[in-house]
């Protein structure tokens, strides 16, 4: 009888020193947990509303920064009804490629994949035939300045210019420039897919500016330019 106490204590220790471990690792492991997400919490708070340097990855990691050549350029065409070149002499951007873009998975935008292009939403409105055109481009790559960086730069009286795939030349004259907060971004779109002056052809274009959020993976603000057709 003393002989199988002795084995039933022993078990019994055996149990509690099994489960004491158990906890113990359990312990540690939730401490680590708690300290990796205090970190990055705190890693993040640090970044959040800085200015984003060049070299990060921006939401989008798979752009083309590559310039297009002259060739390329000059072998791009569209359909004669339909924006094919973007020219803003003050942003120093000349003929950038104008693609057609519809909408992506969550119902944005979509945007070219090379930073030096621009992209039409094929709703909106065309060159010449009294609507809205919708532009939008990037402001930058990882490494590289994307062709609407200086979009925040216009001002009223500044000229945009949009050749169509025949050739022809529309002049829009910029009269305002907005910076909206990413929460009222979505809604601003409504203003944005009309004319600033009711029964005037405008253009409207989009981009990212602002602070950058490190959390969310994007800029907190957008850009909306728009301009109305300059009277020939």
């Amino acid at each position: 009888m003393t002989i199988l106490a002795m084995s039933l204590k022993i078990k019994g220790w055996r149990k509690i020193v099994k489960w004491s471990v158990w906890a113990v690792l359990s312990v540690l492991f939730l401490v680590f947990l708690i300290r990796v997400i205090v970190f990055e919490n705190n890693y993040y708070g640090e970044k959040e509303g800085s200015e984003r340097a060049a070299a990060v990855v921006t939401e989008d990691t798979d752009l083309d920064e590559t310039e297009p050549t002259e060739k390329e350029v000059k072998e791009y065409t569209v359909a004669p009804d339909r924006p094919r070149y973007l020219t803003v002499e003050k942003l120093k951007v000349k003929n950038s490629r104008i693609l057609p873009m519809g909408v992506n998975t969550s119902g944005e935008l979509d945007t070219p994949r090379n930073i030096f292009d621009v992209g039409w939403y094929e709703a909106s409105g065309k060159p010449g035939q009294g609507g809205t055109m919708i532009i939008d481009g990037h402001n930058g790559g990882p490494h590289v300045h994307g062709v609407f960086k200086n979009l925040p730069d216009l001002v009223a009286g500044d000229i945009i210019k949009v050749e169509r795939g025949d050739g022809a030349i529309f002049n829009y004259k910029v009269v305002e420039n907005k910076t909206v907060p990413l929460s009222e971004s979505d809604a601003y779109m409504t203003a944005a897919a009309r004319s600033p002056e009711p029964g005037k052809e405008s253009v409207t274009l989009i981009t990212c500016t602002g602070e950058w959020s490190q959390q969310q993976g994007t800029y907190l603000s957008r850009q909306f330019t728009r301009a109305i057709l300059v009277d020939e």
